[in-house]
């Protein structure tokens, strides 16, 4: 294993200490995974939702928000259509509890036993016959033109909160919330389905408020350099629609000359804080013949914020977070705009505080659906795992139970190793509705029937997926071989539908080119997934067979497709002939990213603060690797199954003034071999925190480790 320590300028290690008071280590590991500048490092350091981006940067969202509030009034009948797996169940689960909120009339259908993904004709025929008049898709939509153009025509309204690629034609819904699609506003395309719901429910609750499509004016004026620079922005639904910055010479230029007069000069009141403080300011620039009405938010700041009571924007540009990441730095206008929006969501808490109890199911969609754990999902994942943490909701309480995680601090991987393959159990068995109907219970006889039907499923399809790994191994070494090592395709008569894509995954892990497992449900059906790594665009491929393809979709690197079973054999012929043209995926070193090496006098307890400052831990943002040399194996000693090859090594290092108890899973061989009790080491590894019988240590995770050079033990 080959181990990389990128090389990074002392000078940019030190920007980021300085810029962003992070100790050195902090400013180490981010330097080195290239997150420098202010608005990645935004999300890597804050918490706050006033950092999410305003949901009314969708071109579409007004629309969205005027649809449902209109048939809320009109108490039409609404029907959620959501899918199958753990982000469409939790989308499902999110958007039918604010419309019943609301007190709409909504319902809700998800594909059972073998329906195909997403709608049908069918059951728009059937949402007809029951006289829905808007159907609001989730976790799915973009991609069913016929389906939507359909419903059209029979006088049914479409919403598509979707966040999949699109086709080349988009469907004709009258308003679509899909972060991928070009042009569509969003500046973060990587939402989850339930992110993208999350951001519908933030904006139907912002729309009750005073604020809704009001333009708010915000203004400071500070001394210059024998200047008064004057700033001012315009905020619409908590996005900026204007901003104006003048430095004005006092007597030189008249007031009707500045920039500034025109864009204030527009009937709105004018929002400062400090009125008096601001007046000097604007007397000096103006003289004392120009009257501008200011409104004074002191008194709501104290009172919301009591923290920066008594504290001018000059003195909070030196300690606001906001102000850290202005263009321009401790830029006071950009303290006077965090204050405002902090001021909203203290004032309004349906989109402060309250907000938060949907990001619980937001953080699991968003780690099961295998979302980048980058910008504002960090924020909307780190807040949810707290919700899950301190304050679950009661339709998981048996769940979290279920697997000892009731009363602990949880991470990503608790979502990913515990929480989310139950929840998607009941989707990959066929029966999805099982987990949509627990999470909305509020009944505790309910939670706990439902609870105990999703347990049962999931040991199910483990058993399932046990027997079809066993028997499909011989497939899918043929399978490599005659696709000459670009691809394997499993067409086993037994994959069960429900764990295509599992299966599908555990092949790619095994032979790390694009695989392909279909499943055959009966009526002349081909259904399939496919999984790839990066580098290979799955929606790409799959687009050289729509001559005989009844659907495809999906992300770049996870999609699925049916087809009918007539028409299998042409698809695997002009599958070979894409294939020909295609490069083999090469094979490469595994290699080690170290984030930091770590001198003894760092290597300390305080060290874990530091690794879990930089969670969530996920999808383009692996946990922190360290490095450290020079510490002596003070013991060693095997562990695990003798029968499942390597066992594990639980180990003693000793570095700095403390001694550290290690995990090396899979690695007994090595030991004797690549180093031995008493040497003096090298090694790579991940810091955590063990429980055991109630007992948390830290623990390191060994990933590599060899003697030292200068070792003589």
């Amino acid at each position: 294993m080959k181990w990389n320590k990128k090389k990074i300028e002392a000078s940019e290690i030190k920007r980021l200490n300085e810029l962003f008071n992070v100790d050195m280590i902090t400013a180490s590991v981010l330097a080195r995974r290239g997150v420098s500048s202010k608005d990645e490092v935004k999300f890597y350091l804050e918490n706050e939702l006033i950092y999410l981006h305003s949901p009314f940067l969708f071109e579409d969202m007004s629309e969205v928000v005027e649809r449902i509030s209109e048939a809320a009034e009109g108490k039409e009948k609404v029907r959620i259509f959501g899918d199958r797996d753990v982000d469409g169940i939790t989308s499902t689960t999110l958007l039918k509890t604010e419309l019943d909120s609301m007190g709409i009339d909504v319902s809700w259908t998800v594909p059972e036993g073998d329906d195909p993904y997403g709608m049908t004709l069918d059951k728009v025929k059937i949402a007809k016959d029951d006289g829905v008049t808007l159907i609001i898709t989730v976790d799915c939509g973009i991609s069913e033109v016929k389906e939507i153009a359909y419903a059209r025509k029979e006088g049914i309204d479409t919403i598509i909160l979707d966040h999949h690629l699109a086709g080349s034609a988009l469907p004709p819904a009258i308003a679509i919330i899909d972060p991928k699609i070009e042009d569509c506003g969003y500046p973060f395309p990587f939402l989850a389905g339930c992110g993208v719901v999350s951001k519908v429910i933030w904006a139907l609750r912002f729309s009750l408020t005073p604020l809704f499509n009001e333009t708010i004016l915000l203004l400071h004026a500070q001394p210059g350099n024998d200047t008064v620079r004057i700033q001012a922005l315009k905020l619409r639904n908590f996005v900026e629609v204007g901003r104006v910055v003048d430095e004005v010479n006092p007597g030189v230029i008249r007031a009707d000359e500045s920039k500034i007069i025109p864009f204030i000069n527009c009937g709105l009141p004018i929002l400062v804080l400090d009125e008096q403080t601001e007046r000097i300011q604007l007397a000096k620039a103006f003289g004392n013949n120009v009257d501008i009405l200011l409104n004074d938010l002191r008194g709501e700041v104290d009172s919301y914020i009591p923290q920066v009571r008594g504290k001018s924007l000059f003195d909070l540009s030196f300690i606001s977070h906001s102000g850290r990441y202005s263009l321009i730095e401790r830029d006071e206008l950009d303290v006077l705009l965090g204050l405002f929006q902090s001021l909203s969501l203290r004032k309004y808490p349906s989109i402060g505080s309250e907000f938060d109890k949907v990001l619980d199911l937001v953080a699991i969609g968003t780690v099961a659906d295998m979302m980048p754990m980058k910008n504002e999902n960090r924020i909307l994942v780190r807040r949810g795992l707290r919700v899950l943490s301190q304050q679950p909701r009661m339709s998981l309480l048996p769940l979290l139970t279920s697997k000892n995680l009731l009363g602990k601090k949880l991470g990503t991987t608790d979502i990913g190793w515990n929480i989310s393959p139950v929840i998607n159990a009941s989707g990959r068995m066929g029966k999805p509705g099982v987990a949509v109907n627990m999470l909305l219970a509020d009944n505790q006889n309910e939670i706990e029937e439902y609870s105990q039907e999703l347990i049962s499923l999931n040991k199910q399809r483990q058993k399932l997926g046990d027997n079809s790994w066993n028997e499909m191994q011989n497939e899918a070494k043929r399978s490599y071989e005659h696709f000459g090592t670009k691809l394997v395709l499993i067409e086993h008569t037994k994959v069960y539908r429900g764990i295509t894509g599992l299966m599908a995954s555990r092949l790619l892990s095994l032979y790390g080119v694009p695989t392909m497992v279909i499943s055959r449900p009966g009526e002349g059906k081909i259904t399939g997934s496919m999984r790839c790594n990066e580098g290979f665009n799955i929606r790409d491929f799959l687009s050289h067979f729509t001559n005989l393809l009844n659907d495809f979709g999906g992300h770049a690197c996870a999609g699925g497709f049916s087809l009918d079973e007539a028409n299998l054999e042409s698809f695997k012929a002009q599958m070979e002939d894409v294939l020909d043209h295609m490069d083999c995926v090469e094979e490469v070193e595994d290699v080690l990213d170290i984030d930091c090496t770590v001198p003894p006098k760092y290597m300390n307890p305080q060290l874990i603060k530091i690794s879990e400052r930089l969670e969530p831990y996920g999808e383009q943002n692996s946990p922190v690797v360290y490095q450290i040399c020079g510490a002596v194996l003070l013991d060693a000693t095997p562990a695990g199954n003798v029968n499942s090859g390597p066992r594990h090594l639980r180990m003693t290092l000793s570095y700095g003034d403390y001694k550290w108890p290690c995990i090396f899973w899979k690695s007994s061989d090595k030991l004797g071999v690549d180093f031995a009790v008493g040497n003096t080491v090298e090694c790579v590894f991940r810091l955590g925190r063990n429980n055991f019988r109630g007992q948390e240590t830290l623990q390191l995770t060994i990933l590599d480790m060899k003697q030292s050079l200068s070792s003589e033990g």
